[in-house]
């Protein structure tokens, strides 16, 4: 396993190195092939073996994002981009796949939504994201996640 990122909280590790995409259209598409490609326009072009790590616990998550699973990287409201950043700056891909993998498969982390806004930080940090965008993503994320009752005890 490459270790993608390590502090005294969390461990991040891949199998490979991720191989990400942009999916475009062809002529030929259907009218919902194209809606699909305009709500998720990234793909994960090889499939990804990922291991957590969360120290403070002694807990190790293993999981495998399949090729082909589609996202659409950083969900940041255009209004937003001046101070972040477009949700296709590529320092955000990687963690926007991991971050989306965990929304939707909330016992990869046994249903921590602390744990799982830490890796996306570590995420962002492992990127270069600097501190204040950081901070402004995290936070977001989090009560973003809290909104859509994503609690610390659900199953």
């Amino acid at each position: 396993m490459i270790e993608w990122y390590s502090n005294s909280e969390a461990g991040i590790f891949f199998d490979d190195i991720p191989h990400l995409g942009i999916r475009y259209y062809i002529p030929s598409m259907s009218l919902d092939e194209k809606k699909s490609i305009e709500k998720y326009p990234f793909i994960n072009k090889k499939a990804l073996k990922v291991r957590l790590a969360d120290y403070s616990k002694d807990m190790t998550y293993n999981f495998e994002i399949p090729k082909g699973y589609c996202y659409d990287g950083a969900t940041i409201p255009r209004i937003f981009w001046r101070v972040i950043g477009p949700n296709t700056d590529n320092r955000f891909l990687v963690p926007a796949l991991i971050h989306d993998v965990l929304c939707e498969n909330h016992s990869y982390v046994d249903n921590d939504r602390h744990f799982s806004t830490e890796v996306f930080n570590a995420l962002l940090e492992a990127g270069k994201v600097n501190a204040f965008k950081r901070f402004c993503m995290k936070h977001s994320v989090d009560f973003f996640q809290r909104f859509c009752s994503w609690g610390d005890n659900d199953g």
